[in-house]
């Protein structure tokens, strides 16, 4: 007797152990990729540094590229939530975390000198490494090229990385992002020259692209914040937030192709 109930326990147990009966035969056609976006940034630390702060502080990000050698530590597993984004936006989604992979890079960002701001740039190393990182990460999380954004893009009040040294180009050529052609923004440059469009055009336009901005009408600072992160990405030649035909061209042909 002792022997059956001692069976019958274990059975019961067992069932316990194995959680409730699930049927998964039915399957929501409402539903998409937890992870929409990544998101690049500079550390604006030494490599030292940036593994005691991204491993240790109150930030974090799933990946990290060193400097020489551009080693490529994974610091998050891409199932859980890094701390890199912040207060965040693109697209109309907010708090950006929940649904991005943050790529932290090796740089220093800028220097302040008696005679400006210097920009520090990515090694090729670097680039390559985050190459090859970003095309398993898009191809495995099924991320559209639009969505690899930098911490400016989102947050362009406050931040100012990956900066204007980041190749952005490059990576649009290798199929990770976006970039306009450059017959159709001298086109529309031409354009532009001769018809300057209204404030109002500018926030609709980066609205459209993707950034947080606010309808004013007018050329507050934000707009100025913003309309510089745009310029950092696609023209950081020259980056000052003042609207000018170049860049309402850039913002043109990248919309004309969404």
């Amino acid at each position: 007797m002792k022997t059956l109930f001692t069976a019958l326990l274990l059975v019961l147990l067992s069932g316990c152990s194995s959680g409730p009966r699930i049927d998964r035969s039915q399957v929501s056609a409402n539903q998409d990729e937890r992870i929409q976006f990544v998101v690049l940034h500079y550390t604006n630390a030494s490599l030292e540094r940036s593994l005691a702060l991204l491993t240790h502080g109150e930030v974090s990000s799933h990946y990290l590229i060193g400097d020489g050698p551009a080693k490529v530590y994974q610091l998050v597993d891409e199932s859980r939530r890094a701390w890199h984004a912040g207060d965040s936006q693109w697209d109309g989604r907010t708090w950006l975390n929940s649904t991005s992979i943050g790529i932290e890079i090796v740089n220093p960002g800028f220097t302040d000198t008696p005679s400006g701001r210097v920009w520090h740039p990515y090694s090729e190393a670097q680039i390559q490494a985050l190459i090859v990182l970003l095309k398993d990460i898009v191809q495995r999380n099924h991320i559209q090229p639009r969505y690899i954004i930098g911490h400016s893009d989102i947050a362009p009040l406050r931040k100012l990385d990956p900066g204007p040294m980041f190749p952005w180009k490059r990576l649009a050529d290798a199929g990770l992002g976006v970039w306009p052609e450059a017959n159709a923004v001298a086109r529309q440059r031409a354009y532009f020259e001769v018809n300057p469009p209204s404030v109002s055009w500018y926030q609709q336009q980066l609205a459209r692209f993707g950034y947080a901005i606010e309808q004013t009408g007018e050329l507050d600072v934000a707009t100025r914040h913003v309309l510089a992160a745009f310029q950092m990405r696609f023209r950081p030649q020259r980056f000052d937030g003042q609207p000018d035909a170049q860049s309402a061209a850039l913002l043109q042909v990248l919309n004309q192709r969404r």
